[in-house]
């Protein structure tokens, strides 16, 4: 397979719509991962040779359906088949799934899928892990590194979710399966939504050699994103979640060098932002804010476009900032949101004044990474070298990719070089 690199990322830019309709015609969780799986294997087989599909989520749904049916064929005693008028008679099958695909209809089994995952009677964090699982395809490690836990949790909160599901299915006391109507929806917007921001920083946070692969995951949460603005037209923080994401995609070209090594936000070049993408996400900003609803997406939307309108770092509103990571501060708090509020005092009061605000967070974020790299940046430009280090080799040991250690790396070196140059002029 290593001839078509194409394919892995071909399969995971599909996997949303195949599985979702694969769950529609079935109501099997498992039978719909499994028969995902199986369609993977075959495209893997013969994609190589044969070139992709005109379609390639129609391509896998009339192969998953297919390896599903001969599945529910040989469960036929404990099961029946489900009703014939499900399947599609048509002799182009592809032809006839691909036409399905770009109907409003089909077009919306992703959002479904998502609401069914959302469903009020699972714990939220088991319905964020089984959306993230089960429609974007991420592993249990990728969601456990999401959720700040270890992957045996998170493998137990994904299996009891889906577990509710199928006693449902089965007729027993659970969730049930189908779609929504419009208050339910309402009522699961704000999970539906966290889990899409969740699917989008997975994709945002890869850096390296896997930024280019797990980019589809910015790009399917923003997806997903505009379909909740057709079903929710009026609601401000879906268009703030939307302007956000936009915003920072926009910055993808620009985040790192050619060996995948971070470039911070100062030193980017703005020429390679995307600018069509930032009108839009500004636009729909704009639209968020005439509703007079303010709520979270909104606020980081907000500092996102701070930056986006700067042409120059120098010319970035650092108080502006402040003010809204103050506010984000009452209407989320978390030691995190303080953390990226002590990047903005600090170009605005100085590093001693962030670093005041950093030190308290110790006891809840002795294990994140960038509580680390942040105080010992702190603690360098405070001429404190040996406790800078002891930061940053803290952070080294946290890192969860090449390019946040080569990063901290530099840093490193950067003591050694200020060190050096000391003891050379004494």
């Amino acid at each position: 397979m290593d001839e078509a690199p194409w394919i892995g990322t071909t399969l995971a830019a599909a996997r949303p719509q195949a599985l979702a309709a694969l769950l529609r015609y079935f109501h099997d969780l498992d039978l719909a991962e499994e028969a995902f799986q199986e369609a993977c294997l075959r495209a893997l087989k013969t994609w190589p040779q044969k070139g992709p599909p005109r379609d390639a989520a129609a391509w896998l749904v009339f192969v998953g359906r297919n390896v599903a049916i001969d599945a529910v064929r040989r469960r036929a005693k404990q099961a029946p088949l489900p009703p014939e008028e499900t399947f599609s008679d048509a002799e182009d099958a592809e032809a006839e799934i691909a036409e399905r695909l770009d109907s409003s209809h089909y077009r919306d089994d992703v959002l479904r899928l998502l609401f069914i995952c959302c469903h009020p009677e699972l714990p939220a964090t088991q319905q964020i892990a089984l959306a993230l699982r089960i429609v974007s395809g991420l592993s249990v490690g990728q969601i456990a590194r999401a959720f700040l836990v270890g992957e045996a949790a998170m493998e137990q909160r994904i299996t009891r979710a889906k577990a509710r599901i199928a006693k449902a299915q089965l007729g027993e006391a659970g969730v049930p399966f189908e779609a929504p109507g419009a208050v339910e929806r309402a009522e699961r917007l704000g999970v539906v939504a966290a889990m899409i921001y969740l699917v989008f920083n997975e994709g945002y946070s890869a850096a390296g050699d896997t930024a280019a692969a797990r980019e589809p995951l910015c790009e399917e949460a923003i997806r997903l994103a505009r379909l909740l603005l057709r079903l929710f037209p009026a609601e401000p923080e879906i268009m703030g979640l939307a302007a956000l994401m936009l915003l920072q995609h926009a910055r993808a070209a620009a985040r790192f060098d050619g060996e995948g090594t971070v470039i911070l936000l100062d030193r980017q070049d703005r020429r390679l932002w995307n600018g069509p993408m930032i009108a839009e996400g500004l636009a729909l900003l704009d639209k968020a804010i005439r509703h007079r609803r303010p709520g979270p997406y909104q606020v980081q939307a907000a500092i996102a476009a701070l930056h986006a309108r700067a042409a120059r770092p120098e010319e970035t509103d650092w108080a502006g900032i402040d003010a809204l990571y103050a506010t984000l501060e009452i209407m989320q708090p978390s030691p995190v949101v303080t953390l990226n509020r002590a990047v903005a005092v600090s170009k605005l009061r100085g590093p001693a004044a962030a670093l005041a605000m950093v030190e308290p967070l110790g006891d809840r974020l002795s294990g994140y990474f960038h509580y680390h790299g942040l105080r010992g940046a702190l603690l360098m430009q405070l001429g404190r070298p040996r406790e800078a280090r002891d930061d940053f080799m803290s952070a080294i040991s946290l890192a969860t990719t090449a390019a946040e250690a080569a990063h901290i790396r530099a840093q490193l070196d950067a003591l050694k070089q200020e060190a050096a140059e000391a003891g050379h002029g004494a």
